[in-house]
């Protein structure tokens, strides 16, 4: 008999540690080869290990709720002889959820790349500044909270040879708002007046949530780690960015017409079905191109204009909690392509089966919320992006159409288009424009065109 050394395997290229959330297998307990181990989560998404080997697991290394590191074990598994000597590492394994799918060869596009995603934070040469390691996560929560870099060096850690762990820097941050230093919230700070001049300078009022009432019989729940996520990212995104909304109503009866058309033989040929999302994004992508300022993201006073055009797709998952799962280079994919890695992700997200990679350094994101039945909605952006648009329902109205002979009405399927931006570098002529470009994009599609 020999033992096996199960490692955190590799997440992703920005992706340095994860948390431990819950073990599938106990020691003593038969392990298949392929057969999950342990639930893993990051500050992107869930996933699970599954072990290379067969045999049983004697010890887990890592307990629930604490963090491991890429590359570190994390349980040691008893195998035979022939199957240890196979190997003795899972490093260099496919990540959780990837069997069967080739490796991206491209680099990261865009600002959230591991050297900028900090910078794009205002967070700049920590290790410069420290020869202490941190990880990317903690980097990003240091840079959210500003956290300098001397107030992270003097952060005891508690993880493997003292590094900072994810709880040890919210710990830190939960004392520090506790604390007197507070009160830095409430520092002078200089407000414009209306003539355009600078007013004397004014304390600036801290914000504090008023406890709700709790009644005899109500329930009191727990947010899970994702919610509590969910919540943190809507909450910076508000605070950093000035959402405007600019609405459109989109005529679709063309692609109605189309999608009915051939369905039946696109899932016959294709073994999937086709839905209007994949339509949708690529009318985003082609209005990207002729609008290319909608795909930036803000780092400072600096105007970050990404290359390429990565599209976020929101998706519900079954807990009721969302994530947005990403489709990179969008614009280079045909219907087809977008339709399958739209149906491929979709399902991985049901089954949290997603990568890391896989919902990171989106520059753009569609939400469907006609798929809930709703007509329209005011969508928050998805921070660093600066634009995020909604499809509302598709319904049936009667519309004035003009015609050679003259205007008649007609039954026409209509849906809205509702696009919230960043006001600090969108402005309502470019955001108004590239809502409408999309919607004469879906207005334009041809019933007849082959797929």
């Amino acid at each position: 008999m020999a033992h096996f050394e199960l490692l955190l395997p590799k997440m992703g290229e920005s992706v340095a540690e994860a948390t431990i959330t819950k073990w599938l297998k106990e020691p003593g307990d038969t392990i298949e080869e392929d057969e999950p181990v342990v639930e893993i989560a990051t500050d992107k998404v869930d996933s699970e290990v599954p072990s290379p080997v067969s045999g049983k697991l004697i010890r887990q290394v890592i307990n629930p709720d604490e963090v491991a590191y890429v590359g570190s074990v994390i349980a040691i598994i008893e195998t035979d002889e022939s199957t240890a000597g196979a190997s003795q590492s899972v490093t260099e394994a496919t990540a959780p959820g990837t069997a069967g799918i080739e490796p991206r060869s491209e680099a990261i596009p865009g600002i959230e790349s591991l050297e900028n995603t900090t910078e794009s934070a205002g967070f700049r040469n920590t290790d410069q500044q420290s020869s202490r390691f941190y990880s990317p996560l903690v980097k990003s929560i240091a840079a959210e909270e500003g956290i300098s870099a001397d107030e992270l060096d003097q952060i005891s850690g508690t993880g493997a040879e003292g590094r900072v762990t994810k709880k040890d820097i919210l710990d830190f941050i939960k004392k520090k708002h506790q604390g007197p230093v507070a009160a830095s919230s409430k520092e002078p700070v200089s407000v414009v007046n209306t003539s355009g001049g600078v007013s004397a300078e004014q304390p600036q009022p801290a914000f504090k949530q008023a406890p709700p009432s709790v009644s005899a019989g109500d329930e009191i729940m727990e947010m899970d780690r994702m919610r509590r996520m969910i919540a943190d990212h809507m909450v910076m995104s508000k605070h950093v960015a000035p959402h405007v909304t600019s609405f459109v109503e989109a005529d679709v009866t063309n692609i109605v017409k189309w999608r009915e058309r051939i369905k039946a033989s696109f899932e016959k040929r294709e073994g999937g079905k086709i839905t209007f999302t994949p339509i949708f994004i690529q009318a985003v992508a082609k209005a990207i191109k002729d609008m290319p300022m909608i795909n930036v993201s803000v780092d400072g006073t600096r105007i970050i204009k990404h290359r390429d055009i990565n599209i976020g797709m929101a998706a519900a998952l079954p807990s009721g909690n969302l994530i947005v799962p990403v489709i990179k280079n969008a614009d280079q994919l045909n219907l087809v392509g977008l339709t399958r890695a739209v149906n491929d992700l979709a399902l991985r997200a049901r089954n949290s089966k997603l990568l890391p990679d896989e919902v990171m350094d989106g520059t753009f994101t569609l939400t469907n919320i006609g798929s809930f039945g709703n007509v329209m909605g005011i969508p928050i952006i998805n921070q660093p992006q600066v634009a995020i648009l909604a499809v509302g329902a598709i319904q049936k109205k009667p519309a004035v159409i003009e015609t050679e002979y003259g205007d008649v009405i007609a039954i026409r399927h209509k849906m809205f288009l509702s696009m919230s931006y960043d006001h600090r570098v969108v402005d309502g002529a470019l955001g108004g424009m590239f809502v409408k470009k999309v919607a004469d994009y879906l207005e334009s599609w041809d019933v007849n065109y082959n797929i």
